[in-house]
Formats: structure tokens, C-alpha cells, sequence
């Protein structure tokens, strides 16, 4: 098979010479450390960096108030909550009251009803046997 190109070696090695001798050249050419574009470029660069940080800390002081106002609000809803679970038991207790005194008061209603057929049928048989 042949190849696209058919270059012998001395050709491939010059042309290999060559790139490095333009890497080199483009190497040199960059500007320096001292060359006012490249200050420029790295203050740049330093702003925005100081810029992110803030940001980033601005966003840092965001999230820390939200979760501080979070737990506020989860607090009081907590104290909500307990508030209403006590208002309900006190409900609870007070129609568990209303319902005992409704229970005895009727057991006694009861009772008395009772006792008054007991006394009445008793006094029944008291005048059978008089009479």
C-alpha cells in the first residue's frame, strides 16, 4: 500500500525542524511578564476574581439568613403547634369532664327513678296486705 505522501526521512526530519523552529519563534514573540498588555491582562483577571469572591460571599451571607429565618419560622410553628395540641387536650379533658358529670347525673336520675318504682311497688304490697 502506498502512503497519501511519500516523503523519505530527511524530509520528514526538516519539516519536524521547521514546526519547532515556528513554536520557537511564536514562543518569543509572547509578550513578557513586564509588557503592559500582560499586567493588564492579569489585573484583569485579579478583578474578576475579587469579584467571584464577593459574590461568593455575598451569596454565603444570602443562604445563612434564609436558613436562620428558616428555623425561626420552623420555631414558631413548632410553638404553634405544641400551643394548638394543648388547646386540643384541654378540649378533650373538659368534654371528658362534661361527659363523666352527664353520666352520673343520669346514672343518679337513674337511681331515683328506680328507687321510686322499688318504693312504690313495695308500698303496693304493704296496702295488698292491709287490705
Amino acid at each position: 500500500m502506498s502512503s497519501y505522501r511519500n516523503d523519505d526521512f530527511q524530509k520528514r526530519l526538516s519539516h519536524a525542524a521547521e514546526a519547532k523552529q515556528r513554536a520557537l519563534a511564536r514562543f518569543k514573540a509572547a509578550p513578557g511578564p513586564d509588557d503592559p498588555v500582560v499586567a493588564e491582562h492579569k489585573a484583569a483577571r485579579e478583578a474578576i476574581h475579587a469579584s467571584r469572591l464577593r459574590r461568593a460571599t455575598e451569596r454565603e451571607a444570602v443562604r445563612k439568613a434564609r436558613e436562620a429565618e428558616m428555623a425561626e419560622q420552623a420555631a414558631r410553628e413548632a410553638e404553634r403547634a405544641a400551643k394548638v395540641q394543648q388547646e386540643e387536650a384541654e378540649l378533650a379533658a373538659l368534654m371528658a369532664a362534661q361527659e363523666a358529670e352527664r353520666d352520673a347525673a343520669l346514672k343518679a336520675e337513674q337511681k331515683a327513678a328506680r328507687d321510686v318504682r322499688y318504693a312504690a311497688r313495695k308500698a303496693a304490697k304493704k296496702q295488698r296486705r292491709k287490705g
